[in-house]
């Protein structure tokens, strides 16, 4: 099943709230950004979401057209929570980068890879420091260099 518009922001509340598990629809170029109390998570197509391992959400932030589904079986949930390990993953080769405007620079240049230079640049700085661990004047920096040229 995949929620329309109307009942989003419900599920994100549940989220949040850690009511249920969802699935972001892998089929369509989406994610969440999950803010926790000191880090944040990028969670793509065909990742889980919610649940135990979500319960200390402070904000979730939609990239793309956002569309989730309910995992019906237990095979649906156990393959999101591979692809949300993967997810993980990917984001920690950027976070073991130890120069900090390399990090910011290869996020915004996943983010317009996996989506487009739009939809990055609705994500705000402090939400991309957040993910790799950079303060927001990197994020600031990063992107204005890729402005200039």
């Amino acid at each position: 099943m995949t929620f329309g518009n109307n009942s989003i922001e419900n599920d994100i509340d549940d989220l949040l709230l850690g009511k249920r598990l969802l699935l972001i629809n892998p089929k369509k170029k989406n994610g969440l950004i999950l803010v926790k109390t000191y880090y944040a998570e990028f969670a793509g197509p065909g990742a889980i979401v919610g649940g135990c391992f979500d319960r200390d959400l402070q904000k979730v932030i939609p990239v793309g057209k956002l569309s989730l589904t309910e995992p019906s079986t237990s095979q649906e949930r156990q393959r999101g929570y591979l692809i949300r390990r993967q997810w993980v993953r990917l984001i920690k080769q950027i976070t073991d980068n130890p120069i900090p405007h390399e990090r910011a620079q290869v996020i915004l240049n996943q983010f317009e890879h996996w989506f487009d230079t739009n939809t990055t640049n609705q994500v705000p700085d402090e939400i991309f420091a957040l993910i790799v661990g950079v303060l927001p004047s990197t994020i600031t920096k990063a992107r204005d260099l890729v402005n200039r040229l």
